[in-house]
C-alpha cells in the first residue's frame, strides 16, 4: 500500500489505465478479479470486465515484453493470446511445481 512505500522512500507513480504504460513493460502480471472478495455482487459484475487483456493489448509492446498470470484464468486474458510468445503463463505454471520443490528442499535441508 502506499504507506508501505512512503515510509520506505520507494519511487512509485499511479496509473488508471495500464494500457496506458504497455509499451513501457518487461513484464506484466495479470490476476483475475476475484468474485469472493466482494460484498456487493452487483459491484463485481460491475467491474469484472474492464481489465481483459486481448490481442489488441499486445501492438506495441515491447519485443521482450512477457504476460504472466498464475492461472486458471476467468475472462482477464483473452485465449487468443494463448500462442504468442510473449504468454509464459503456461511455462509459469509447468515450472511452478519443481520450483515449490526445490524451495521446499532448500529450506528443510540440514
Amino acid at each position: 500500500d502506499k504507506d508501505f512505500l512512503q515510509q520506505r522512500q520507494a519511487k512509485y507513480k499511479e496509473i488508471e489505465k495500464y494500457r496506458d504504460i504497455l509499451n513501457v513493460l518487461d513484464v506484466l502480471y495479470i490476476t483475475r478479479i476475484q468474485k469472493e472478495r466482494f460484498a456487493d455482487v452487483e459491484e463485481y459484475d460491475r467491474v469484472k470486465n474492464i481489465y481483459v487483456f486481448t490481442k489488441k493489448d499486445l501492438k506495441g509492446t515491447k519485443e521482450d515484453f512477457r504476460i504472466m498470470h498464475p492461472l486458471p484464468r476467468v475472462t482477464e486474458i483473452s485465449p487468443d493470446i494463448d500462442e504468442s510468445p510473449k504468454a509464459i503463463y503456461f511455462k509459469q505454471t509447468y515450472y511452478g511445481i519443481p520450483m515449490r520443490k526445490a524451495i521446499l528442499a532448500e529450506l528443510l535441508a540440514d
